[in-house]
């Protein structure tokens, strides 16, 4: 059944993994390089990876003899490892910054629809239903669109010190997160 407060959840978790805010300068700096950005195409192609990865993620988990409660742990220990990256500022998880093919790579996949982000989505069928997971995936779709459609805009208003202390925020929430997601699942293996 569709709940309000699982979307929310969902929302808000998707939003502190995709980071959208504290990619800002990554994407600045990608769109230096890039030119143009194409913001419709990169929330395009995240936006297929996540749901694709929704519909037949546990399919696919299945096949490989992974049940979904395994695969949430592991999700949440990457999650924790992702707020660890936000708070403390390490980079754990080295991405490809290859961008010569525009949008898709690296902006769609893996900035915004990485490891971590399909991890996440696969962990929280662990406790959400579809419909909630698909609201809150659409929510952050919109969310990257508008985001990508005004980054220069969004540079001025939240400066870099704003931009930090939105990324450290998310990086705790997450934790949390990932503590509630381990914690759910663990007793079950």
């Amino acid at each position: 059944m569709f709940s309000i407060d699982q979307m929310i959840t969902v929302g808000f978790t998707l939003f502190a993994v995709i980071d959208i805010l504290g990619s800002i300068p990554i994407l600045l700096s990608l769109k230096e390089k890039l030119g143009e950005i194409s913001a419709w195409k990169a929330t395009v192609a995240s936006g297929v990876l996540m749901v694709v990865f929704l519909l037949i993620g546990e399919a696919f988990l299945k096949l490989m003899s992974v049940d979904l409660q395994s695969f949430a742990v592991a999700g949440s220990i990457v999650i924790f490892i992702i707020g660890l990256e936000m708070i403390l500022g390490i980079e754990f998880f080295k991405s490809d910054n290859d961008t010569k093919t525009g949008s898709l790579v690296p902006i769609a996949f893996p900035l915004i629809a990485g490891s971590g982000t399909l991890t996440t989505i696969m962990s929280l069928k662990a406790d959400f239903g579809d419909y909630n997971i698909l609201a809150g995936i659409l929510v952050n779709l919109l969310i990257i669109f508008v985001v990508l459609k005004s980054l220069n805009r969004i540079e001025r208003i939240l400066g870099k010190a704003g931009l930090m202390v939105i990324r450290k925020f998310f990086g705790v929430i997450l934790l949390a997160i990932a503590v509630r997601i381990f914690k759910s699942n663990i007793g079950t293996l």
